[in-house]
């Protein structure tokens, strides 16, 4: 189960409650406010709490008070002109606090990005709940042939359900060794500090996590990406429906120049050129590596 029952009551209670404010609220995002948005096998991401929407990135662009006589259409046309050359500072005035629950795994992935305030769930002070994450056994994959942290095609039959017995009985077997070393009965537990360092990386943690939009966008660009690890990628696909409810109009400037959107070299542009104006171009004359042409074709060609 991805939540406690102690925590389904504090959520029910949290959503019953109804405080009038004076703050820019988005009616979007309230909806979101304490609900546990299921990912992977036990774990979740909820929305704790949020600041700014919209208007606030152009009212942080314009540097003016209230609305303004600038309309809806105005908005959004300067969210797409601040996103398509790169501003940055008016999205980092809008903010996300989440509560999430992952893999470790995930975690020591997530965590690389460092523009975040993080606060984690203390292994030192509390156990850890039995619970791991176990692949679904399409995603029990081989190691790719071309890409050394990547996956290639998904195991089959016996050697799927193989892997997937190795997974489950490792998992069962750390856990039941770090209550034996913790258990008070007839002995002196071991330190949770020390017991945990047994527990396999597939084990289950929590943190809140804040960040600012616009260093959220950075991360969803290369989260949500199609060569993303998938058991990243959920996470970042759930927290895109979060954004784009959030700041619409923001959201689809993001997905238009960021995640929709490609980076071509110079030597890219060169080629692209040369080939619009009649000129048979090759990888051996583009300038590219074999890599660099293979990425530059899956752009410019149809599959």
């Amino acid at each position: 189960m991805p939540l406690s029952s102690d925590q389904l009551a504090e959520i029910e209670a949290q959503r019953a409650q109804s405080h009038p404010t004076r703050r820019v609220v988005a009616a979007g995002m309230e909806e979101h406010l304490y609900t546990a948005h299921q990912v992977l096998d036990h774990g979740f991401v909820r929305v704790i709490d949020y600041m700014g929407d919209d208007a606030a990135i152009c009212q942080a662009a314009r540097v003016s008070y209230g609305k303004g006589t600038k309309s809806v259409q105005n908005d959004e046309g300067l969210i797409r002109y601040l996103m398509r050359h790169w501003h940055s500072t008016p999205f980092e005035m809008c903010e996300i606090k989440l509560h999430v629950k992952l893999p470790v795994f995930v975690a020591r992935q997530w965590i690389r990005h460092r523009t975040a305030n993080v606060n984690e769930y203390s292994a030192r002070y509390s156990i850890l709940d039995r619970e791991f994450y176990i692949p679904a056994p399409d995603h029990v994959a081989a190691q790719s042939e071309v890409n050394n942290q990547g996956r290639g095609d998904a195991l089959q039959g016996e050697e799927a359900a193989r892997v997937l017995d190795i997974l489950k009985a490792d998992s069962a077997r750390c856990y039941d060794n770090y209550e034996a070393m913790i258990s008070q009965d007839g002995q002196q537990g071991l330190a949770r500090e020390l017991a945990r360092m047994n527990l396999p990386a597939n084990v289950y943690t929590q943190w809140y996590w804040k960040v600012d939009l616009h260093n959220l966008f950075h991360f969803l660009r290369l989260r949500a990406d199609p060569h993303a690890q998938y058991e990243i990628r959920v996470y970042a696909d759930t927290m895109c429906k979060i954004v784009a409810d959030w700041v619409p109009f923001a959201y689809k400037a993001f997905e238009d120049y960021r995640l929709g959107a490609v980076n071509l070299s110079a030597q890219m542009v060169d080629s692209l050129r040369r080939m619009l104006a009649g000129e048979t171009v090759t990888q051996e004359n583009s300038g590219m590596t074999a890599r660099e042409w293979r990425e530059f074709e899956a752009v410019i060609r149809e599959d």
